[in-house]
């Protein structure tokens, strides 16, 4: 008899990009990268069994992200090669970081949801959506037709749509159906200023909120520590006291952290689920780059 067919529990949605940081005048480096995969990278990290759905190159770019999609135990059969340009993150300053992407009907642009495993969404219990991908034409459109299909099918879903410089008015209505869709949103204050281009944060927050009083709302400032807002109830959580290596991929931890707790976690009120959120972010800044932490380490952090 064959074994049964096992799909991940958890699948993050979006891009995959190789970062070209500059280091010197003469000088670049690459990193491997993407918001959407590093939430991936997270929960595998965490004990997960996770997948990124998404596209990459045929070349140099694409052979070093499949080869690290593979190293963090994601599935691989979610992630599609096409002959097509890679997705660069051109980094030329670092601080702080200014860019600009290059990817012009690059592989990204080319996933294709209904080549995913069949039955594979019976075995989801989160998805999660945000960055760039959702910023791209046509990519944009084939995800939101996805998280739609998703919840249809009871499947739940995040979003963080980490704010880039090319979501300008031409994403609100994303940022709004995104919103809509979403069983929980993770969302900073740096976030919030720029898609809503406009200083006032607080007026910012509640409009995000009206438009799906439902959700759970993440919500991050830095420093400042965070707050979790379910319907009424907030609870709030200030970061544990370390040294801090850098924070690249603080973001996509603490809400890897959060989604781990609400499936592994489930005897935990807002506040436990706060507390790991935001000792998963402390703990990706122990280490350079985006380094996802362990639950060990975040259990360590906790104290």
């Amino acid at each position: 008899m064959n074994a049964p067919v096992t799909f991940p529990r958890f699948v993050s949605a979006g891009e995959a990009l190789t970062d070209m940081l500059r280091t010197g005048a003469d000088q670049w480096s690459s990193q491997v990268g993407g918001s959407t995969w590093n939430v991936a990278r997270v929960m595998a990290r965490l004990g997960v069994p996770s997948a990124f759905a998404g596209a990459v190159s045929l070349d140099v770019f694409g052979d070093a992200l499949a080869a690290a999609n593979d190293a963090a135990g994601l599935d691989g059969r979610f992630l599609q090669r096409y002959a097509r340009s890679p997705l660069l993150a051109i980094v030329h300053e670092l601080h702080p970081p200014t860019y600009y992407f290059i990817g012009d009907d690059s592989a990204d642009l080319h996933f294709d949801a209904s080549v995913l495993p069949e039955g594979w969404m019976a075995g989801a219990q989160w998805v999660h959506f945000g960055g760039i991908s959702l910023a791209r034409e046509p990519l944009a459109g084939k995800l939101v037709a996805l998280a739609e299909a998703l919840k249809a099918a009871g499947v739940k879903i995040s979003y963080d749509p980490n704010f880039r410089v090319m979501m300008d008015e031409r994403y609100d209505a994303t940022l709004v159906r995104m919103t809509a869709l979403a069983d929980v949103v993770k969302v900073s204050d740096e976030d919030l200023a720029g898609l809503f281009r406009h200083d006032d944060i607080d007026s910012a927050f509640a409009t995000l909120r009206s438009w799906n009083p439902d959700a759970t709302y993440l919500y991050t400032r830095g420093e400042k520590g965070a707050a979790l807002y379910r319907g009424e109830q907030v609870w709030q959580a200030a970061p544990p006291k370390i040294t801090v290596v850098d924070t690249v991929g603080a973001g996509d931890a603490s809400i890897g952290g959060l989604l781990y707790s609400l499936m592994y976690r489930p005897e935990q009120d807002g506040e436990g689920h706060l507390r790991f959120a935001v000792a998963a972010g402390a703990g990706a800044c122990l280490a350079a780059g985006a380094a996802p932490p362990s639950v060990a380490l975040i259990e360590q952090l906790l104290g």
